[in-house]
């Protein structure tokens, strides 16, 4: 009897491996991990048919234990990549009792994934507002109305929370919540990672202890 636990290529796979349908852009000549980033992230906008901005985000709680999620990447730049969420979360929490993150951008149809590892810290009141006054008015309602992560009764508890908000703003300006912020994780380390045939795989890291310090580059085995 077969082992159906083993899942065998599709073919597919098995004809990107005969040909090489990644054409291998010379990203080892890059120096800058952030243009590389924002260049790759440009072709997942043309290519991903939803979120091309979608990551993955680990956080762990103050023992250690870890967790995952798929959040949006609201804006990156040399001080790092930014997302946000409620602070009485689950993850917002755990970013509160262990502020250091990490991320993986995985962009299927591209073929390509970088991984971001770093400490995180919470964004200027400013740049939360901003942010916050951007959004559609129904999402700024939401941001009241749900208590993010905390157990829920019903879903016409939650319709009656959006209803209360939306009564109490009518028309006029809706703050932002003081628990609703962003976060950035400031990159100590950034992998590059592009599929090439055969397993053969293009690594590419930039490290740095600190911010400040210059970037190391390095080439791993796949």
């Amino acid at each position: 009897m077969s082992d159906k636990s083993v899942i065998p290529p599709s073919p597919s796979q098995q004809d990107y491996e005969k040909s090489e349908a990644n054409p291998p852009e010379d990203i080892f000549a890059r120096e800058d991990p952030f243009a590389l980033f924002e260049h790759w992230l440009e072709d997942a906008k043309k290519k991903e048919p939803n979120d091309p901005n979608a990551v993955a985000l680990a956080t762990a709680d103050a023992d250690g234990a870890p967790d995952v999620r798929m959040v949006l990447l609201k804006g990156f730049d040399a001080r790092g990549f930014v997302f946000y969420t409620n602070t009485d979360s689950i993850k917002g929490l755990q970013l509160g009792a262990n502020p250091n993150a990490a991320m993986c951008f995985h962009w299927k149809s591209l073929r390509r994934q970088v991984r971001v590892r770093g400490p995180i810290s919470q964004v200027s009141a400013e740049e939360a507002d901003a942010y916050f006054n951007s959004r559609a008015r129904d999402s700024r309602i939401g941001a009241w109305a749900s208590k993010q992560s905390h157990t829920l009764e019903s879903r016409f508890a939650l319709e009656k929370s959006v209803a209360k908000y939306a009564a109490k703003f009518n028309i006029g300006e809706i703050p932002r919540p003081e628990n609703w912020t962003g976060f950035r994780l400031e990159p100590h380390r950034i992998e590059f990672w592009r599929d090439r045939a055969f397993r053969l795989h293009d690594r590419m890291v930039f490290e740095r202890p600190q911010a400040n310090e210059s970037w190391s580059v390095s080439r791993l085995y796949p």
